[in-house]
């Protein structure tokens, strides 16, 4: 048809101007020609390229209008998940660096990498190393690249988002000033470090580690014993062993600091502090020794172990119409608790070293602790409450079965029987 346009209808002929055309020469007219053809060739094949697109999109449009293909299946979001998860993790990660490795077998004392068996083990841990190392790196990757959704299916997986930064939060350090302040101080005032304390240190671990202040041993050895008598042996025996403490340990303390060389290296504005520190070491090792002891009474009434358990005499009495044990129930409990205060009232009255140089009457803090008391009683009470079960029991079968011989009951029958008739054989 006449108005439709074709590609040779599109481009005009080649025309130049009069003015160009009378400086050109032959072979320049030439070279230009060939070169407009060219640009028009190139022009003429990106017009049939597009015209091409046109029809063919035009074509399978109408193709998909009269036969639309079947809808692509929409992958479940586990799925998607998890392939998208191993897709991060098969990427490449950065290795370890060598020189950390090194760092790590520097940290080694050498003694630990001598041996053919050590450099083999060695070895063994930093593959253990570097393989933790990628696992972590891998790990890392798939926390900041995905965020795992709240679908039923990955409860097993392990990969939370990495935690956001806090905001808000003054990172700051205004402490650490006063900190190093407060370690300078402390290291100032420091004595434990000095000869003197180790000294005092080998004096109390000689003198208390293998000392009894009662040879606990014994009790079941001796029979059944009563109160009074176990408790003035207790209490004598802890009046031997403070004195024999004295002599021994604290003696020795006091002639450590009788001796010219023994505040070598203190100043005289740490004097206090020196001798504070003392009396804190004297007191600590005294009240752990009183522990110990405690501990070690309170571990004879064992209701697991009755081997050592003491033995007390127990009389059934009659006084007054009424039957009894003589000491009580509660008697022998209080008795009992008694043993455990002698303990703790032991090596009370020590006079501190800057005391006894000073010619004050200062003493130290021995105290047994009030949480170890506490404990021993509340020890005690149950294991005594538990071992008098079986007095208990047969006190209340005898009162049972005898009580009405001695509580007025016989008495009040017979003088019935006798206000009242009866016959001959019934007074028989």
């Amino acid at each position: 048809p006449s108005d439709k346009k074709t590609v040779r209808t599109l481009f005009s002929p080649i025309v130049l101007p009069s003015s160009v055309v009378s400086e050109m020469s032959p072979l320049q007219k030439k070279l230009l020609t060939y070169r407009r053809s060219s640009e028009q060739r190139k022009m003429r094949n990106q017009l049939r390229i597009d015209q091409g697109f046109k029809v063919y999109h035009r074509t399978m449009e109408e193709k998909y209008q009269r036969h639309p293909p079947p809808p692509i299946p929409e992958l479940p979001s586990t799925e998607i998940y998890l392939f998208m998860k191993k897709c991060v993790l098969s990427k490449p990660v950065a290795p370890i660096q060598q020189q950390w490795l090194t760092s790590v077998l520097a940290s080694v004392p050498q003694s630990l990498m001598e041996g053919r068996d050590r450099a083999l083990l060695a070895e063994k841990l930093l593959g253990e190393i570097t393989e933790d190392y990628e696992k972590s790196m891998r790990r890392f990757k798939v926390r900041s690249v995905l965020i795992k959704p709240d679908i039923k299916g990955l409860e097993d997986e392990e990969e939370a988002p990495l935690p956001l930064l806090p905001l808000g939060l003054d990172f700051s350090r205004p402490w650490h000033k006063s900190f190093i302040q407060a370690r300078k101080k402390i290291l100032s005032n420091l004595h434990i470090l000095h000869p003197v304390m180790r000294s005092l240190l080998g004096f109390g671990y000689a003198a208390f580690s293998s000392f009894s202040i009662v040879d606990f041993s014994s009790f079941r050895l001796k029979g059944p014993v009563d109160c009074e008598s176990l408790r003035a042996d207790v209490t004598l025996s802890c009046f031997k062993a403070e004195e024999k403490l004295l002599n021994m340990w604290y003696q020795k303390i006091l002639d450590l600091f009788s001796h010219k060389g023994a505040l070598s290296g203190v100043k005289l504005n740490q004097l206090d502090s020196f001798y504070n520190c003392v009396s804190t070491l004297m007191s600590n090792q005294v009240k752990q020794f009183l522990t110990r002891m405690t501990e070690a009474f309170v571990k004879l009434f064992d209701p697991e172990d009755r081997s050592c358990l003491p033995l007390f005499k127990m009389e059934l009495t009659l006084d007054e119409n009424k039957m009894e044990f003589y000491p009580s129930f509660e008697d022998l409990e209080e008795a009992i608790f008694s043993i455990v205060n002698c303990i703790g009232q032991t090596l009370q009255n020590i006079q501190t070293v800057r005391s006894w140089l000073l010619g004050d009457s200062i003493t130290l803090n021995t105290e047994l602790p009030s949480h170890v008391i506490a404990w021993a009683r509340s020890t005690l009470k149950k294991s005594i409450r538990d071992n008098l079960e079986g007095p208990k029991e047969y006190f209340e079968n005898y009162v049972e079965r005898y009580g009405w011989l001695v509580d007025g009951t016989a008495e009040a029958q017979i003088e019935r029987f006798k206000a009242e008739e009866h016959s001959f054989d019934e007074y028989t």
